[in-house]
């Protein structure tokens, strides 16, 4: 009645289909692992499974993209859910690529809460502008070189709140959590794609974001909340923003889409790659045959 199953992989390696075919045999609900796709209207850019009618899926589609949502809150809500679904008798699958997210349960991390310091904030702000985005993230490597398999280092808030918390804590932003006993029976399993499937498959899905109509999405979301939301500082969001705003053509935008996706896959393999306890599958017998065992 304690058991969790936990799917992680890189973005594009198939972690949705896995955990909905699991999800399907063995009686069981999903519970997304997904920072963006907690977000309202954010569909296309976050390859979210729309058909949710044979599967109940969790944490999808909670706030709106101009509303703030903490790992902290995402560790409380992903645990309620969890313990509800092993209530009723179900077996919940973690599923998703947002390391911390997964890390915050698996783990069952304690998570400080820092609060801004607006004079410090300022200071890196105008640094940023000054000297550009990119010195305030090696500074911030410099500091913790962890944080470059964390850290997406065109996302301005996220480096600049990264180096704030490590500037006032003194302590790396990578190790600013500490672990806990855990909270469940937990089998993780890891999704493995060679480097060149991956790559082809992410183009894929970028092209097919594009084709299904990302860019009227994005424009109608810009519309809806304005371009300075932190929700869209996601990698396919910021890309079409630029485009909407005349800065790059599609054709860059897109391109740009494909390698900051790769770039982000990297991290992510760099990340689970760390977390030992990960069983790494090629298939879906492999999958099936551990699931039997844990279960």
């Amino acid at each position: 009645m304690n058991k969790l199953i936990v799917i992680v992989g890189p973005t594009a390696s198939g972690k949705t289909e896995l955990s909905i075919k699991l999800a399907k045999k063995y009686n069981a609900e999903i519970v997304s692992a997904d920072s963006r796709q907690i977000y309202r209207e954010m569909d296309i850019g976050t390859a979210k499974p729309l058909d949710l009618r044979e599967i109940p899926h969790w944490l999808l589609d909670i706030k709106n993209p101009n509303r703030a949502y903490t790992v902290a809150e995402y560790k409380k809500d992903a645990v309620k859910i969890i313990r509800d679904i092993q209530k009723r008798g179900k077996l919940p699958i973690l599923t998703g690529g947002t390391g911390l997210y997964v890390k915050a349960i698996v783990e069952n991390l304690d998570i400080p809460k820092i609060k801004a310091n607006p004079l410090l904030r300022a200071k890196i702000e105008k640094e940023v502008k000054e000297k550009g985005l990119e010195y305030i993230f090696q500074k911030l490597v410099k500091l913790d070189p962890e944080a470059a398999y964390v850290i997406d280092a065109k996302n301005p808030r996220r480096v600049i709140r990264a180096l704030e918390i490590t500037l006032l804590t003194k302590k790396p932003f990578s190790q600013q959590r500490k672990s806990g006993m855990p909270l469940f029976d937990i089998l993780e399993i890891g999704i493995s794609v060679p480097n060149e499937n991956l790559k082809d498959r992410i183009n894929l899905r970028v092209d097919e974001m594009i084709k299904n109509g990302l860019v009227n999405e994005v424009e109608n979301l810009i519309n809806k909340y304005g371009s300075k939301q932190q929700a869209f500082d996601a990698i396919g969001y910021r890309e079409i923003i630029d485009f909407l705003k005349n800065k790059k053509t599609l054709e860059k935008a897109t391109a740009e889409m494909k390698i900051n996706t790769w770039h982000y896959a990297k991290r992510q393999i760099t990340w689970f790659n760390a977390d030992k306890k990960i069983k790494w599958i090629k298939s879906y017998k492999e999958t099936k045959n551990l699931v039997q065992q844990f279960l």
